[in-house]
């Protein structure tokens, strides 16, 4: 009976009005928009994060601690230096960059890695940014700007991607780093969403600014692995995408404050196949805009403009790691209300980004490399 009961609660969230409708497979369909894809550079590690800097050039990390540029569409063969130690083990890594959205006036830079930490013998690590400047092929004036509390042994689940808002605010998603019950403590930085200052101090107006009981640094809780986020330019809302485990993955609308039920509330199972919780729903806790089951997988998220595919105007586009392919979601207002495939079988999609010539690109592992969408048959 038992078996039975929970299996109706982890099921009948698809058909209740109080829940999000779940994605359970999509059909792939003529896509809205017209393009043909360039292939820009192979034979890469895995690429995990992109930015356009000022006159077309494309910066990007590889996970295994290489800082790279695309110029004029080929791979400078020259790494940039002036990185910092990184722990490239398992998922950690060199993993995003952005652009200060004030970079013409003061040329940061930031960047998200696993930072190596060494504690009474222990080899551990932690999701931690620093930002810098870009001179030639070397970065100069690094400096540390955050690190997640507690260092772990794990080396899996650190997040982790950058945002600004309008007030050139910073955003960092940070994974639960494989612990699943610290994403709802407040005590450490684990299964966050943090908000800073563009130099790392603490913004008076964060949720719990000054708390004896809770982090200063957090925006919102209850994350498991949260691997895009990306800010809505018509709205200048906060979106992130994170991996559920088996089934389960979610795209959350990001609100200050607010919980987002991991691992209390879920649309998935165990990767073994128990059941990880009974529950969907719980009072104090946020539901996701959509969930995917079975699991995408969700790697990088980026909202389209519409400068070179107006018909995409507004969309999101979400990485899938796990079938290989560029997820396009439609929105109205902050309801998906169509989904559609696109680069099936291109590859592990890790990053996406629009390009200033309104051009989509793409960071796909195995293999790796990074490709352009561009209008037109």
């Amino acid at each position: 009976m038992r078996l039975l009961t929970v299996f109706f609660a982890l099921f009948a969230g698809v058909f209740c009005s109080k829940v999000p409708q779940g994605s359970l497979g999509q059909t792939p369909v003529t896509p809205k928009a017209g393009f043909h894809v360039d292939t820009l550079v192979t034979d890469l590690e895995v690429p995990w994060g992109m930015a356009f800097l000022p006159g077309g050039d494309l910066l990007f990390t590889q996970r295994n601690g290489e800082l790279r540029l695309l110029h004029k569409g080929k791979l400078d063969p020259a790494p940039i230096t002036g990185l910092p130690a990184i722990r490239v083990k398992g998922q950690g890594g060199l993993l995003d960059v952005a652009l200060h959205p004030d970079f013409a006036k003061n040329g940061w830079i930031y960047f998200t890695y696993a930072k190596p930490i060494t504690e009474n013998g222990a080899e551990l690590g932690t999701t931690a940014c620093f930002r810098a400047h870009l001179n030639g092929h070397a970065l100069t004036n690094v400096e540390e700007i955050f690190e997640a509390k507690p260092a772990v042994k794990a080396s899996h689940h650190y997040g982790s991607r950058i945002a600004f808002d309008r007030q050139g605010m910073l955003y960092l998603s940070i994974g639960e780093r494989g612990s699943n019950l610290v994403a709802q403590s407040l005590r450490n930085h684990h299964g966050k969403v943090i908000r800073l200052f563009d130099d790392g101090k603490v913004p008076a107006d964060n949720p719990y600014f000054g708390s004896d009981t809770a982090l200063s640094e957090i925006w919102t809780s209850g994350h498991r692995n949260p691997q895009g986020m990306a800010m809505n330019p018509a709205t200048g809302d906060l979106w992130v995408t994170e991996h559920g485990p088996k089934g389960g993955d979610e795209l959350n609308l990001i609100q200050k404050g607010h919980n987002y039920g991991w691992p209390v509330i879920c649309y998935g199972i165990n990767y073994d196949g128990t059941i990880l919780t009974p529950d969907t729903v719980k009072e104090g806790m946020d539901q996701p805009v959509t969930f995917w089951r079975p699991s995408i997988a969700p790697c990088g998220t980026a909202f389209i403009s519409g400068k070179g595919f107006p018909a995409w105007k507004n969309s999101v586009f979400v990485g899938s790691l796990a079938f290989r392919f560029l997820n396009r979601v439609e929105l109205e207002g902050n309801t998906v209300v169509h989904q559609e495939r696109l680069l099936e079988n291109i590859g592990r999609v890790r990053a996406i980004a629009e390009g200033p010539d309104g051009n989509i690109y793409v960071a796909v592992e195995g293999p790796g490399m990074i490709v352009r969408l561009v209008p037109g048959k």
